[in-house]
């Protein structure tokens, strides 16, 4: 059945397309999760992701400063 639902109560229209994705959000999540506990998936630690963030911010900071001189 397709009925509508109410939207004060639920992003979807219906039934249906909730149910839908609802399979598509615990697929994504599974095969996230399998990713994760596999031992040859690399690993960062979050230090590192943090410097390089920080000089990728600081390169484009930098870009747009010298397009704004320009």
């Amino acid at each position: 059945m397709n009925m509508p639902l109410d939207p004060l109560v639920s992003e979807f229209a219906t039934q249906e397309e909730a149910d839908e994705y609802n399979l598509w959000f615990q697929t994504k999540v599974r095969a996230a999760l399998t990713r994760a506990d596999d031992p040859a998936t690399s690993r960062h630690a979050s230090d590192e992701v943090m410097r390089r963030t920080d000089r990728l911010i600081e390169a484009t900071a930098a870009q747009h400063a010298q397009r704004r001189l320009a």
